[in-house]
């Protein structure tokens, strides 16, 4: 009898998890921008993983007497830069650069920020002493951050990654404490704790759940802002070296020819726009589709419509 009633109210809560699910995706797709932004994040990602089947240029071999050929020449219709090299094939294993770099810096960011903001929400003895620390981090602005550790790092993607995923940290901890600290009020929380449940234990399968969708929202955010602080610093020269095909230090590159080639930087450059664009609209969908209170909103506004 116990078996049956478990079993019974374990699939009671699968199936309000999938019903939260597909009440989340049905109001991101009513989202016309945050559509349009995944769209282009999808085409962005077959892009990186099918680069060598769309282009049939080498993005790095030069071919000097084809160099700077305007856009759509035969064979290059994105035309070619200084070097010959296809622009197109360039742009394509730049959006694999970018997304790398990007998950990277976001993925380290988040275990970083998760974890601080779980133990200082969680334990007051140990609030004050990471607030501190994620406020010292917060004093220094977030490009100048990153051009410092890559200063005592090295010029590479990878320590381009790991700068902005320190950059991220403090700014995950605030969002991530801020949850902890209303979630660890509820009154299943005080129950796990009266049941004698271990500290990890609450932290990780009750509280950590029950604040993902700030996290979600800030990891697509902040893939935006990965990708274009990686554009920044490769054009800066802290990034991406040459002859690697990263959309900052092509537009580093390409700016010396910009009354003769100007696609040289215009490409690259709406290539980071509309990424970073696509990124942001994705995440403002995400942020007003697991808003709770957007049921609510709904309501009232269909019932003024209604009167009216």
């Amino acid at each position: 009898m116990t078996n049956a009633i478990l079993t019974t109210d374990a699939c009671a809560v699968v199936k309000k998890k999938e019903k939260v699910y597909v009440t989340t995706l049905k109001r991101l797709l009513k989202n016309k921008l945050a559509v349009v932004g995944m769209i282009i994040i999808l085409l962005q990602i077959g892009m990186a993983i099918f680069a060598p089947i769309i282009t049939t240029q080498d993005p790095i071999k030069q071919n000097l007497i084809s160099s700077e050929l305007p856009m759509f020449s035969e064979g290059h219709w994105l035309g070619t830069d200084n070097y010959g090299r296809d622009v197109w094939t360039r742009i394509v294993y730049g959006a694999r650069i970018s997304l790398l770099v990007g998950i990277t810096a976001v993925s380290l960011g988040l275990i970083g920020g998760v974890t601080l903001g779980l133990l200082g929400g969680y334990y007051k003895k140990l609030d004050g002493i990471i607030m501190r620390i994620v406020d010292l981090l917060f004093s220094f602005p977030g490009i100048l951050l990153a051009m410092l550790i890559i200063a005592v790092l090295g010029t590479s993607l990878v320590n381009v990654a790991i700068a902005i995923s320190i950059w991220s940290i403090p700014t995950c901890a605030r969002i991530v404490r801020g949850s902890v600290l209303a979630i660890k009020q509820k009154e299943y929380i005080m129950a796990m704790k009266s049941l004698g449940a271990s500290d990890f234990r609450i932290m990780i399968r009750h509280i950590l759940p029950n604040a993902f969708a700030p996290i979600i929202v800030f990891a697509t955010m902040r893939m935006a802002t990965a990708i274009l602080s990686t554009a920044s610093l490769s054009y800066l020269g802290l990034g991406a070296q040459p002859p690697t095909p990263e959309w900052g230090a092509m537009i580093a590159q390409g700016q010396d020819y910009m009354w003769t080639s100007p696609h040289l930087t215009i490409v690259p450059g709406i290539a980071i726009m509309l990424t970073v664009f696509a990124f942001n609209v994705v995440g403002d969908g995400l942020r007003d589709a697991l808003d709770p209170n957007m049921d609510i909103q709904l309501t009232t506004k269909s019932v003024i419509q209604a009167r009216l």
